[in-house]
């Protein structure tokens, strides 16, 4: 299949495995794992290879709203709260006056995601992977609004956070 995609694209295809066990049952028992932390952390460091920041949307997506593995709340808190209090942000994760919050207004029905895509936006045109979520329409970063309809409003409210 590949090869073909490579000879009808002349060599433009690009074949998207997500590193993952293949045993979805043995995902399940440890997504359900109070022991687990679902989290990603790559830093960037792969951008031509991987892209793998779609994992919460993939999560919420597959595993929560067509698997059924939890409820849509337990998903949520557990990869915002339970992960960042895990790493020592007590303050982040959360919906509450005075905490840091990242808000993300979802079409849950729609909540899905497109083949990634290569973009060249880093300095000097390198390229990277993208991976853009359907279903998610607005996203409040620390009380800025950073996507609405969709589109970035050029808003840079987050912080580098260092434990």
């Amino acid at each position: 299949f590949y090869i073909d995609a490579l000879i009808a694209t002349d060599g433009a295809a690009v074949a998207n495995w997500p590193v993952l066990n293949n045993d979805f049952a043995a995902i399940e028992e440890q997504l359900k794992s109070p022991s687990s932390i679902i989290g990603l952390a790559d830093s960037g460091a792969h951008a031509t290879q991987i892209m793998d920041a779609s994992q919460p949307t993939f999560f919420l997506s597959y595993w929560i709203r067509d698997r059924g593995v939890m409820s849509l709340e337990e998903g949520v808190r557990r990869i915002t709260s339970d992960t960042a209090n895990f790493i020592g942000f007590a303050d982040r994760g959360v919906l509450r006056p005075g905490a840091y919050a990242d808000v993300n207004v979802l079409d849950y029905d729609n909540l899905g995601l497109p083949v990634p895509e290569m973009v060249r936006d880093f300095p000097g045109g390198s390229p990277r992977f993208i991976q853009r979520a359907h279903g998610v329409s607005h996203t409040i970063v620390n009380g800025a609004p950073f996507m609405e309809a969709g589109e970035h409003t050029g808003a840079v409210a987050g912080r580098l956070l260092r434990t």
